[in-house]
């Protein structure tokens, strides 16, 4: 007999265990288990007279009877001997074909009936099956001949005086499994039917009063359903339970993770009615919203535990996350701490400290003539800077001159030590993964783990997924400040009024002349760069333009006459800080850029922006960039250009953006268009985060149920072995990981 806990190798052999494991990375019954189904063929023969043409890539199975055999050569040296059979008088024809011929040939001769299992291909009018699985039914030696996966089930299915059992292919359903051509759909069947004949009742790891409440069958009936129920009304209970299943253990693994970021100590920085915090409060030129104050009392709380603070500010597009950050990292200097901003681009590192030195003033000026007596440094340090100018940051950085250190992946770096490390602030949060949050935590010294502050400017679809699963107590900022000016969205389809996209080339100009500034937006920068496929390109259209010939264009074109600049992520760090100079300073009426602007730049004189190709942006995206603007006195304009039809999808996701503001709406708009699999992706090493039936967006109810279960479990048993193989696969590989970088 069998558990949930044993390595496949002891219940299938070494051989297919090693398969299975190197394929699927499956090494125990659990995760063969774990591996459901992902749908279900109807009947042996899926494929006969008169019923539905299979498409190119279905897993077909079929019994028939050889019309056909013919052995052939391959042209390449050295040629090969292959063989192809055709089934029946079947219309359209089908054929397999065996590379194998040497051991098939004298076999599958025609007159032979036999059962063909595999993925359809078609050519020229001819549907082809290409060395699928295949099992000989009037084998003459009274001995089961084919592939090992189906005379496995047919040996284990013989009668007792060794004749085929056809029960054992004539299932009104066959569970149809994600393959590979080394290990098909129907050795995993058999793996699967071979240990289930085994296993011993799964205990359950969910209480039974939890399951009667919510009327869910056990977790020993769900696993057998869910590979071998043939009505449709056990396989949807399994399913049900299943979810739950899922829900379960990723909270589990969240909630475990929670609670050891607590087993630290964090720095104690008790509020000062004498610090740089209270003198900042007086003198900020503008009055902090009540969202604002909210979050403030929350955080200034956390500071002053030994607990350490681990919570996610999220809010709309220039809702004041930035001075909210700025005022909870004084709070550390206050107490003698250092801060550390982690930020992902450069162009947003060197926005951070520029603005954060500006609106210190002499507060940032420690060591500086005009500084204030209370004041401390404000350090950048960035990839691009000489390596005179690192050494004199890391000097700083060390000392502890350098109160609050702004940086970008170069912070990561082992020559960064801190004097005295006490919170980590992470911009743009989800371009970071944990490893390297950590990594910037581990620079404290020895005992304390320093306070963590992760922002994110707008609630993406991954950030929502963050939200539900993750291991962060959220804060969230939904008030803008007072003064921000509305900004007008509208769409220009090219195609169908190419004078819209004239007009506001000449919009620009008024805008302009005005003394007011522009952006324009492309989403590649040149033809070496690979564009994103996306659904939308089916529909047509030319491809994008890329930054380098829209800047050539508008420059003899359109905006002739006007200063235009030109900004993409191929830049060096000094170019760029050039570009942005000038633009912050206005020598540039319109910067000509890809998406490198679309957090952390802040030029409020901006009062247009034309996106082009804006059917290449998901919808965050878009509300991303439409946040550059509006951050000054003037109303402001953003039109997003595409030459794809009204009607298409593309379209229809352009016309949302443009008819709100509000970007939590367009997050779940995002979420319901995109849905799991691109909102989860791929984790760092390269197998995708697998949810086969909980969906973020169907599944809220299931996903905060078993939030609430785990934490109260994990009070009185952390170490529940069997909410722990639920788990597994998130805390046994980087998955979980991935959901904070996502």
């Amino acid at each position: 007999m069998a558990t949930l806990d044993d390595r496949l190798e002891f219940v299938l052999g070494r051989k297919t265990a090693e398969k299975l494991e190197e394929h699927f990375g499956m090494r125990t019954v659990n995760d063969l288990l774990r591996h459901y189904p992902r749908k279900y063929s109807q009947g042996a023969t899926v494929f006969g007279e008169g019923s539905e043409l299979p498409q190119e890539g279905d897993h077909i199975t079929l019994v028939d009877v050889i019309s056909d055999a013919d052995v052939r050569w391959t042209n390449r040296s050295p040629k090969r001997e292959y063989l192809v059979v055709t089934l029946g008088n079947r219309n359209p024809k089908v054929t397999a074909t065996f590379f194998n011929a040497k051991f098939t040939k004298k076999s599958l001769v025609k007159g032979t009936r036999l059962m063909l299992s595999g993925e359809v291909g078609f050519f020229r009018g001819t549907m082809q099956l290409t060395h699928p699985a295949f099992l000989v039914l009037n084998a003459a030696s009274g001995r089961n001949f084919g592939s090992a996966s189906l005379k496995k089930i047919a040996d284990a299915s013989a009668t007792e005086d060794g004749e085929l059992d056809m029960s054992a292919f004539t299932r009104d359903y066959f569970p149809i499994y994600a393959a590979c051509a080394k290990v098909q759909s129907w050795d995993i069947y058999a793996c699967v039917m071979q240990v289930l004949a085994v296993l011993d009742p799964v205990p359950d790891p969910v209480p039974q009063s939890f399951l009667r409440q919510r009327d869910l069958v056990s977790l020993d009936e769900a696993l057998r359903a869910i590979h071998l129920g043939e009505r449709e009304v056990d396989r949807e209970r399994a399913r049900e339970r299943l979810t739950y299943d899922e829900a379960i253990g990723l909270q589990w693994a969240l909630v475990a993770r929670r609670h050891s970021a607590l087993i630290g100590t964090g720095p104690v920085a008790l509020p000062r009615d004498d610090g740089l915090v209270a003198v900042m409060s007086r003198t900020l030129p503008f009055e902090l919203t009540s969202g604002q104050r909210e979050v403030l009392e929350v955080i200034s709380g956390e500071l002053a535990s030994t607990r350490p603070m681990n919570r996610m500010l999220q809010g709309e597009v220039g809702s004041g996350k930035t001075i909210v950050s700025v005022l909870s990292m004084l709070q550390m200097v206050d107490a003698g701490y250092q801060c550390a901003l982690l930020a992902p681009t450069e162009v947003l590192a060197a926005q951070h400290a520029r603005s954060i030195r500006e609106i210190l003033g002499p507060l940032a000026m420690a060591g500086q003539l005009g500084g204030d007596d209370l004041a401390t440094g404000v350090t950048l340090l960035t990839g691009s800077m000489t390596a005179q100018q690192k050494r004199q940051v890391l000097q700083e950085v060390a000392a502890g001159y350098s109160g609050i250190v702004i940086g970008t992946h170069a912070l990561l770096q082992d020559s960064v030590e801190f004097h005295n490390l006490g919170m980590v602030v992470v911009d743009e949060q989800h371009r970071f993964g944990v490893e390297q949050r950590d990594t910037l935590r581990a620079k404290a010294i020895p005992g304390v783990t320093p306070h963590l502050l992760v922002m994110t400017a707008t609630p993406i679809p991954r950030t929502v997924a963050l939200t539900v699963y993750g291991d962060l107590e959220t804060s969230v900022l939904r008030e803008l400040p007072r003064g921000r000016q509305p900004i007008t969205t509208n769409a220009i389809f090219v195609s169908q009024h190419p004078t819209w996209l004239q007009r506001a080339w000449e919009r620009i100009r008024e805008e302009v002349a005005a003394g007011r500034q522009a952006y324009v937006v492309a989403s590649r920068i040149d033809e070496t760069e690979k564009s994103p496929d996306k659904d939308d390109r089916e529909q047509g259209g030319p491809p994008p333009i890329t930054v380098i010939a829209l800047l050539e264009k508008l420059s003899t074109g359109p905006l002739e006459g006007l200063r235009l600049g030109l900004m993409h992520g191929r830049l060096t760090g000094d170019e760029k800080d050039a570009v942005m100079s000038a633009f912050r300073d206005g020598d540039i009426d319109v910067l000509v850029c890809t998406t490198v602007i679309e957090v952390g730049v802040d030029v409020p004189n901006s009062t247009v922006m034309v996106v082009m190709d804006a059917d290449r942006f998901g919808i965050s995206q878009l509300h991303q960039l439409r946040g550059r603007i509006g951050r000054g006195q003037h109303p402001s304009l953003c039109l997003l250009a595409t030459n794809l039809p009204e009607g298409s999808k593309a379209g229809e996701r352009i016309k949302a953006v443009a008819a709100t503001q509000d970007g939590f709406a367009l997050a779940d708009l995002d979420l319901q268009e995109r849905r799991e699999g691109d909102v989860l992706g791929l984790n760092q090493s390269g197998r995708t985060v697998n949810l086969r039936f909980l969906s973020l967006q169907d599944h809220l109810d299931v996903i905060t149920d078993a939030r609430a279960f785990c934490e109260a479990v994990y009070e009185t048993l952390p170490d529940d072995p069997g909410l722990a193989l639920l788990a597994a696969q998130f805390t046994n590989t980087d998955r979980v990981e991935y959901l904070d970088k996502s």
